[in-house]
C-alpha cells in the first residue's frame, strides 16, 4: 500500500528526530512540530483518543512524568524540577503522533527502513573516521571514535549500540542471514571503536538477544553464541594491536580486577562514588526523592569527603546518578520507580499476548529498549532532553506497532 504525501510526512516528521539526534536540541524541533499537528487534531476530533494504543501511550507518558510532577513540590531545585516537569509535557501530544502517524503497516516498514538507512550510515562514517582521522562528524582527536556526533559530544557508542537491532533485523528480513551478520560485525566493531564501555555492554545485550531470537533451539543459540564469542574477541584482539586509543579504554577497563577500590573506580571512571551518593540521596528522600535534575544541587550534601567529583567539578560534583534505578530513586523516589515498574509490568504483560508474528513487528523495538534499560550498566540521565527524546521514541513506536490500530493522517 502506497502512503499518501501527508502520511509520509508524518513518517519523515517521526525518522527526523533520529536524524538530529546528534545536532544537539535539534531533535526537539520534529517533536514539536509532532506534538503540535496532534494537538489541531485532537481539538478537530477529541474522539479520535479512543483505543488501546492511545491508553497505553498516556500510560507510557504517565510513568514517565507523574513522577517528576510529584517531585517537584519540595524539591531542592525546584526552578529545575519545575521547568523539566513543563517541558516534559510535549510528550504527551507527540505520543498521539506517533500512535497516528504510524497506523499503517506501510508507514512502520518505511520508518523502519529509513531508521536503518541512517544508522548504517552512522556505521560506515565511525568506521571512516577511524580509518582516515575524519568524517562526517569531524576529526578525530579523542580517544574514542566519535562520528557523525563529533568530538565534543561522544554518544555514538551508547546510541548505536541501543538503535543496532533496527538495522540488523531490518537486514535479516530484507536480505537474508548472512548480510545480518555482516551488518552485525560492522555495527560491533563501530561500538568497540567508539570506546564507551557502556555501549560495549549494551551492544552485548542486543547480539544475545538478537541470538536468542534467530536461534531455532537451545543448542543453535549456545553455537551462536560461541561463534559470536569468537567473532568479538577476533575484534577486541585486532582493535586493540591497530588503535592506540582502543587499548588504553581496554587497559582502563581491566583495571577493575586489581583488588583495589582504586582499580574499580578508575574502571567505572569514578561511577562508583556517584553510585553510592546516589543510594545516600534515596535514603534521605525515600518518598518523592529530591526532584527531577536536582541530583547536581544535593549532590554535596551526600557525597563522600573523598569523593574524585569533587574535586573534578569543585563546589558541585557529579551531574546525575549515571544509572536510571538511581536516578528514578533519588530524584523521583520510591513513588517514581513504582511508577516505572508499574508501567514495565503492563508493558511484559501486553508483549506476552501478542502473536508471534505480532511479536516480530516490535522485536527491534524490544530488543533496543532492553538494552536502554538494561540495569547491570551506566546510563545517561533519562530526564534529560537527549536521553529521553530517544527513549521515548522507541517506547511510543513500540506501542504503535500494537494491534488494534485505526486509519489516520488520511
Amino acid at each position: 500500500m502506497n502512503l499518501s504525501p501527508r502520511q509520509l510526512a508524518a513518517v519523515l516528521c517521526l525518522w527526523s528526530v533520529l536524524f538530529l539526534l546528534p545536532f544537539g536540541r535539534a531533535a526537539e524541533l520534529p517533536i514539536v512540530i509532532g506534538a503540535l499537528y496532534a494537538v489541531a487534531a485532537c481539538v478537530r476530533d477529541p474522539a479520535r483518543l479512543r483505543g488501546a494504543q492511545y491508553r497505553l501511550a498516556f500510560l507510557a507518558f504517565a510513568a514517565y512524568w507523574l513522577p517528576e510532577l510529584v517531585s517537584a513540590f519540595d524539591s531542592v531545585a525546584p526552578r529545575k524540577s519545575w521547568t523539566e516537569v513543563a517541558t516534559d509535557l510535549r510528550y504527551l501530544p507527540f505520543a498521539v503522533f506517533t500512535v497516528d502517524a504510524l497506523v499503517l503497516a506501510a508507514a512502520r516498514r518505511q520508518l523502519a527502513w529509513w531508521s536503518a538507512l541512517l544508522l548504517l550510515f552512522w556505521i560506515v562514517d565511525a568506521l571512516a573516521q577511524s580509518a582516515f582521522g575524519v568524517g562526517f562528524g569531524g576529526a578525530l582527536e579523542s580517544d574514542r571514535v566519535s562520528g557523525i556526533f563529533g568530538d565534543d559530544n561522544l554518544k555514538l557508542g551508547p546510541v548505536l549500540a541501543v538503535l543496532a537491532p533496527i538495522t540488523i533485523l531490518v537486514a535479516l528480513d530484507r536480505y537474508g542471514r548472512a548480510f545480518a551478520l555482516a551488518i552485525w560485525a560492522l555495527a560491533a566493531l563501530a561500538v568497540l571503536l567508539a570506546g564507551a564501555r557502556g555501549g560495549w555492554i549494551s551492544f552485548a545485550v542486543v547480539t544475545l538477544a538478537l541470538l536468542w531470537r534467530v536461534a531455532a533451539s537451545p543448542q543453535r543459540f549456545v553455537g551462536g553464541l560461541l561463534l559470536a564469542g569468537v567473532a568479538a574477541a577476533a575484534a577486541i584482539g585486532t582493535s586493540y594491536q591497530l588503535s592506540e586509543r582502543f587499548a588504553a579504554r581496554v587497559d582502563r577497563t581491566l583495571a577493575a580486577f586489581d583488588g583495589t577500590r582504586g582499580g574499580l573506580e578508575t574502571a567505572l571512571a569514578y561511577r562508583a562514588s556517584i553510585w553510592q551518593t546516589a543510594l545516600d540521596m534515596s535514603l534521605a528522600h525515600p518518598w518523592n526523592g529530591v526532584g527531577v535534575r536536582a541530583f547536581r544541587h544535593d549532590y554535596l550534601d551526600h557525597a563522600a569527603v573523598d569523593d574524585q567529583w569533587l574535586a573534578l567539578n569543585p563546589g558541585q560534583g557529579a551531574f546525575h546518578a549515571h544509572h536510571w534505578v538511581l536516578e528514578v530513586a533519588s530524584e523521583t523516589g520510591a513513588f517514581g520507580l513504582a511508577c516505572w515498574v508499574a508501567l514495565w509490568l503492563v508493558l511484559w504483560r501486553h508483549w506476552r499476548a501478542l502473536a508471534r508474528e505480532q511479536r516480530h513487528g516490535v522485536a527491534a523495538y524490544s530488543i533496543a529498549l532492553l538494552a536502554m534499560l538494561f540495569p547491570l550498566n551506566t546510563h545517561f540521565a533519562f530526564y534529560s532532553s537527549f536521553w529521553s527524546n530517544l527513549y521515548f521514541w522507541l517506547l511510543l513506536v513500540w506501542i504503535a506497532q500494537l494491534p488494534p490500530a485505526r486509519e489516520r493522517l488520511p
